[in-house]
């Protein structure tokens, strides 16, 4: 007989239960924008998270709502852009394409190795062995945590184990910024055309010993563009909202500042010394 009651009770509070949320149910409920799904179906489905959100999904209900504009998705194509814009009855908006850059120009043709790390392939692990045994701290240690963490395939390895940056592929989506354990990715705008690939804080041309093209601190950049440029902890750094002279890259004289067309064409001063190794450097300890 207990055991009947208690059945019993507990069939009654489960039916209580469940008509309490099927009431809560109706009274909540939301009915979602139809518009939300043909707008995420209109969009490159990435995921990326470059328009600021953190995928398709959620831009398309910003999209609906008004708090985002078509243009903040610098993926998708122009015509994919104003077709949105049509459908929803708002203007594009206008927002700058950015891309990943990286601040090292150090492959193993011109940068010296003091150490040869062995262990799990990782740019990670190997950071955490002595910063990974490059000559120069900051440099890129050329395992290829970046090429991997990419699902776009944006990022390669070069014949000098350094990473290349396809930025028509690149869709911002910052996953080499957190990947690279030396902090040498950003996301920058294209129109950033002045890049200092370079983000070594010692000075002095003893530093060339180890990496023929690190920014020795000669500081010539800034003299050329003293509006533009300004050194901070040892470093060029420069002021984007100011006009970017390509006259700024003439004088370095290691090429570590370099400028970069729209077409991702790299380009360094006439006087930056001419990089002409193309087999990798033997290690300093050798």
């Amino acid at each position: 007989m207990i055991e009947l009651t208690s059945v019993a009770a507990l069939g009654g509070l489960t039916l209580m239960l469940a008509t309490g949320l099927v009431v809560a149910n109706r009274r909540l409920h939301v009915e979602e924008d139809p518009r939300i799904d043909r707008v995420e179906e209109m969009l490159p489905h990435t995921n990326c998270g470059a328009c600021g959100y953190p995928g398709c999904r959620a831009f398309a209900e910003a999209l609906v709502s008004a708090a985002a504009l078509p243009g903040k998705c610098t993926v998708s194509s122009d015509a994919q852009r104003d077709a949105i814009a049509a459908y929803l009855g708002v203007d594009v908006g206008a927002e700058e394409r950015r891309v990943a850059r990286l601040a090292c120009a150090g492959g193993n043709n011109v940068a010296r190795n003091h150490a040869e790390y062995k262990g799990h392939q990782s740019c990670q692990a190997a950071a955490l062995v002595a910063g990974g045994g490059k000559g120069c701290f900051w440099g890129c240690l050329g395992i290829g945590d970046c090429e991997r963490s990419c699902d776009f395939d944006a990022i390669t390895l070069n014949r000098y184990t350094l990473p290349v940056v396809d930025e028509a592929l690149c869709t911002a989506c910052g996953d080499c910024v957190e990947a690279c354990p030396k902090d040498l990715f950003s996301l920058e705008a294209v129109s950033h055309a002045l890049w200092v690939a370079c983000r070594n804080l010692e000075q002095g041309d003893e530093l060339l010993e180890d990496c023929a093209v690190a920014c020795t601190a000669c500081a010539r950049c800034a003299m050329d563009a003293p509006d533009t440029i300004e050194m901070q902890d040892k470093l060029p750094v420069v002021n984007y909202r100011a006009p970017q002279p390509r006259a700024a890259i003439e004088h370095c004289p290691t090429g570590a500042i370099v400028w970069i067309d729209p077409d991702g064409t790299v380009t360094r001063g006439d006087r930056a010394r001419p990089v002409l190794r193309h087999s990798a450097l033997p290690d300093a300890r050798t």
